[in-house]
């Protein structure tokens, strides 16, 4: 849990704009260190941010000054970004910190976080207080911020299930907004932020979690069975949240590297959705094919199970290679150095193999970011 999270059931949203507000502001900054891809880059402009007055301020002068050309960029905690050698643009990175309970009763409570928030150390403070619904979520690398851009999910559960709304900065109109998980029009690792890219800046986000410890959510993949192992050590029949939580770090750790210690950015590809029919087909050359079905008749197969099949499991091109215990994950190994366009080469390799043996297409899941910060949707090379 990190110092700035604290119960303040009084703490209210503020936001000012005073000019005279400072506005921490640096010019030509590596960002190597700032996107757990390790990815060589250098922004023109980057702006801190640790509190909402200073992005009124801010965005006042932005819009006034209409001699600048620079584009803004919202950068959080740098976990699913692929970033450019050069980022010619303006970023907007959010340090707020802090937690404010909001409301409680017997059987929920309201918690409202800031956007620097670390999510992971989120998860284990919920969890540690008796807060239910995030253990699920734990070992998710990056801010709380980004959670509902890319709209987090792992074990069976995805952060629109708890999340009751959003503050955030609409740029183009110099507005704030609270937007409910309706409004936020949730999708599969969607969100209305992510299709409106450097639009908005969240900085709180709202959430609802519950107090029952018997409710769980453990029957996917080992979870079940290495939670019960961790309750039965406690003297427990039946595991709890905090046993769920410690067994999806336990799988997550044995699973995917550190991004401190070997650089990546988590799932590099997304399950593909396919027709039911397209994968009997596929099972029927293929029986060992691993899919979960989905509404309207379709069906969700696992990516790392195609890479992986395709030969490619500690395999790409160097130094971007997928990782030797999770081939979904492409990790890179001259930290610092390697570029964007040594990612697109590894990408493009490993997505024609596949698509050459199953007739799938992969599609990224990380963000693409040009040279101006904008969002790339579909480039594969530079």
């Amino acid at each position: 849990m990190t110092s700035a999270l604290r119960h303040d059931s009084n703490a209210q949203p503020t936001t000012s704009t005073n000019l005279k507000v400072n506005v921490p502001l640096t010019k030509s900054v590596d960002l190597s260190h700032s996107n757990t891809m390790a990815l060589a880059c250098v922004a023109d402009m980057v702006v801190t941010l640790t509190d909402e007055a200073q992005l009124d301020a801010f965005m006042a002068n932005y819009v006034e000054d209409t001699a600048h050309d620079k584009p803004l960029f919202v950068l959080s905690g740098g976990s699913n970004v692929l970033l450019p050698i050069r980022l010619n643009a303006i970023v907007l990175r959010s340090q707020m910190r802090g937690m404010t309970v909001t409301a409680q009763t017997d059987s929920y409570i309201d918690i409202e976080v800031m956007a620097g928030e670390n999510w992971h150390e989120l998860v284990v403070h919920t969890v540690a207080q008796g807060w239910y619904g995030l253990e699920n979520l734990a070992l998710i690398p990056g801010l709380t911020g980004a959670a509902p851009v890319q709209n987090i999910g792992a074990y069976g559960v995805q952060l629109e299930d708890c999340l009751e709304y959003v503050r955030a900065y609409h740029l183009p109109t110099q507005t704030w907004h609270q937007l409910t998980a309706a409004d936020c029009k949730f999708g599969y690792r969607d969100s209305l932020f992510k299709r409106a890219p450097n639009t908005w800046l969240i900085t709180r986000v709202g959430f609802r979690l519950h107090t029952d410890a018997s409710r769980i959510l453990a029957s996917y993949g080992d979870v079940q069975m290495v939670a019960q192992r961790y309750a039965e050590q406690q003297g427990r029949s039946q595991p709890v949240p905090a046993d769920v939580m410690q067994a999806i770090i336990d799988i997550r750790q044995q699973k995917l590297p550190d991004p401190n210690q070997l650089p990546n950015c988590g799932s590099f590809f997304q399950n593909p959705i396919i027709p039911q029919t397209q994968f009997i087909a596929l099972q029927a050359a293929h029986p060992t094919i691993v899919g979960y079905p989905m509404p309207d008749a379709m069906v969700k197969v696992a990516a790392g199970w195609l890479i992986e099949q395709s030969g490619l499991k500690g395999s790409g091109l160097a130094p971007i290679m997928t990782h030797q215990q999770q081939a979904l994950v492409l990790t890179n190994h001259s930290p610092y150095q390697a570029t964007q366009a040594d990612v697109a080469k590894a990408q493009c390799h490993i997505s024609d193999i596949v698509y050459e043996k199953y007739g799938i297409e992969l599609a990224r899941e990380p963000v693409w970011v040009n040279a101006d910060g904008s969002i790339g949707y579909h480039e594969h090379v530079v």
